[in-house]
């Protein structure tokens, strides 16, 4: 759904309904003359480091980890080149986790899996150039917490109007905290994607996953 494309519209419909995610704020181009007072309540709200996103955008373009003010400057200019729109989000230190959703108003979640970026974050030349991030299918997490993962999923794409597929992304800290970072409704389809990995390990190939999105438009 077009709803999960803007970073900001989604995260503001997930805070109203209660799911647990990273302290997060967004700005506007227009407000960009009021960069040290945005920077001054970046620093109270979010402290250092923070994420800069594009509010649309996907694969980790336009993304940057910022440090500190000169930092949060180019960062944001770096994504201001992708949208009017700008996403902060504090910094978690936790495993990245994510989980396959598929289905329409019944969705079915799949087995949670990890990735280990050998990147400083999951950017875009470790998603889909250098390959060489380390993939952990189950997540190394206790069944307890990947069956939290996998309600909060269905929970978040049923609340965001999901329809045939999506990526459910989160953080998981000291092992037991789930937090949702953002869903995916286009997920990679690579050769070292994580969707149909996931799916795979689910005993479908991928053959018999198209087969499957393919029913599901129909039913639709």
């Amino acid at each position: 759904r077009a709803l999960c494309m803007d970073k900001a519209a989604a995260n503001l419909v997930m805070d109203a309904s209660g799911i647990d995610r990273c302290a997060w704020d967004y700005m506007t181009r227009s407000q960009l003359p009021e960069f040290d007072v945005i920077a001054d309540g970046l620093e109270k709200k979010l402290g250092w480091p923070i994420f800069v996103k594009p509010a649309n955008a996907g694969s980790s373009v336009g993304i940057s980890k910022a440090a500190d003010r000169a930092a949060l400057r180019e960062a944001i200019n770096l994504a201001l080149a992708h949208d009017s729109r700008i996403v902060f989000e504090r910094f978690i230190r936790g495993q990245e986790v994510e989980c396959a959703v598929m289905g329409n108003e019944v969705p079915k979640a799949s087995i949670v899996g990890e990735i280990a970026p050998s990147a400083d974050f999951y950017d875009y030349d470790d998603k889909y150039i250098n390959g060489t991030s380390q993939l952990f299918i189950p997540a190394r997490l206790s069944e307890e917490v990947m069956e939290e993962i996998r309600r909060t999923a269905c929970r978040a794409y049923r609340l965001l109007g999901c329809e045939g597929l999506a990526r459910v992304d989160f953080f998981v800290r000291n092992e037991t905290e789930v937090i949702l970072n953002e869903l995916n409704t286009l997920p990679g389809f690579t050769s070292i994607s994580m969707y149909p990995k996931l799916w795979e390990a689910c005993g479908v190939s991928c053959p018999e996953l198209l087969d499957r999105f393919l029913a599901l438009a129909f039913e639709r």
